[in-house]
């Protein structure tokens, strides 16, 4: 085991002294002790793609390398910055990829890990990306030779880490109630929607937890829960309600609706009245460690009528869920529902792992 400390320790005596990326449950110590640097030193982004171009223009400006860090289900959105611009046959830009390896050969995980997993090391390859598996404290010597690589290339390179090898303090986050629970709010969804509605959620807490609470109705209850593919349940959810008469609700998180903004204003020009977007707001990056999110500082007022949609409600206590979420679904307007919710941290919610069970009872498929 490895203290995020010291790892970071060597990064900074390796003249590392710039970290972005996207928060991971698996990095989750490393990021939880970045949180208290300042943002000069430190920045997390809506999407790993954007961040790898932070690490282009730090190192344009000012010719040091950046720490990016994501999950390994990042590096698709990151692949076209870092071969069409920071390859080495392009503009060969240096940096450092922290990679939290999810679904790592032999051991368990969830299932939207299981190939990306496998083909991790593989993709690194094809990318002519120099990596290194970091296993203990031995392999923190093999840094600063990566690093040297990578400068004197002029390449990234980059460091993979499985689960529970980065270690550090267990910091408790204060958590205020002072907004929504999200199953209760969840639960009163079910509710005031018939059966016949389908609803398409985004991964983390928000699916397990739909998830959960749908559990004891399964079978009547039509969700399609995107176990993965952070960023993209609008898209998924515009093309079932374009293909369907069914009501189609996109249940969203704040770090999701950020990574690919751009899908938003298409979302809010769908043309039909069977189509609705309900954000679950916590301003942070809740499973995977409950890092700052940017959705703080955004009005999403503002920012949904800028987008094309036609009416926002907000919520923001239990005592307003039913009269408020009742105007909302019989809205035959395009309306975006902003709920601002509490973080709890549930853990012990559980996961979804027949994923073929639900696609098929999604798609009304009997088997």
């Amino acid at each position: 085991m490895i203290e995020a400390k010291n790892l970071i320790l060597k990064l900074e005596k390796n003249n590392i002294n710039f970290f972005c990326g996207v928060p991971d449950s698996i990095l989750k110590n490393f990021t939880n002790y970045l949180e208290n640097y300042k943002k000069k030193k430190h920045l997390i982004c809506a999407n790993e793609g954007g961040a790898v171009g932070l690490a282009i223009g730090n190192y344009l400006s000012s010719k040091k390398i950046t720490c990016v860090y994501m999950q390994n289900s990042g590096l698709g959105n990151s692949v076209n910055p870092l071969v069409s611009v920071a390859h080495k046959k392009i503009y060969s830009i240096p940096m450092l990829l922290l990679i939290g390896w999810r679904g790592a050969p032999k051991l368990n995980d969830e299932a939207q890990h299981k190939k990306q997993g496998l083909i991790t090391k593989e993709m690194l390859k094809l990318m002519d990306i120099k990596f290194l598996e970091l296993r203990n404290k031995i392999d923190l010597k093999k840094i600063p030779h990566l690093i040297d690589y990578g400068v004197k290339n002029k390449t990234p390179v980059a460091i993979i880490v499985k689960k529970n090898v980065i270690t550090g303090r267990n910091i408790q986050k204060k958590i205020k109630k002072v907004n929504v629970d999200r199953s209760v709010f969840i639960n009163e969804l079910l509710k005031l929607s018939d059966n016949k509605c389908k609803i398409v959620s985004s991964t983390g807490y928000i699916s397990r937890d739909l998830f959960r609470l749908s559990n004891n109705n399964f079978l009547k209850r039509k969700n399609f829960y995107m176990i993965g593919g952070m960023g993209h349940a609008q898209m998924v959810a515009y093309g079932v309600a374009n293909f369907s008469k069914n009501k189609i609700i996109c249940l969203d998180g704040d770090g999701s609706i950020i990574m690919h903004l751009g899908s938003s204003p298409i979302f809010a020009g769908y043309n039909k009245n069977n189509l609705k977007y309900i954000l679950l707001n916590n301003e942070s990056h809740e499973s995977v460690g409950g890092q700052f999110c940017i959705s703080k500082s955004i009005n999403f007022k503002k920012l949904s009528r800028s987008l094309g949609f036609k009416r926002y409600f907000l919520l923001k206590r239990d005592k307003n869920i039913n009269n408020i979420l009742n105007k909302f679904l019989k809205s035959k307007l395009n309306s975006f529902l902003e709920v601002k919710i509490n973080s709890d941290n549930l853990e012990s919610l559980p996961r979804i792992r027949d994923v073929l069970k639900v696609k098929d009872n999604f798609m009304s498929i009997k088997k």
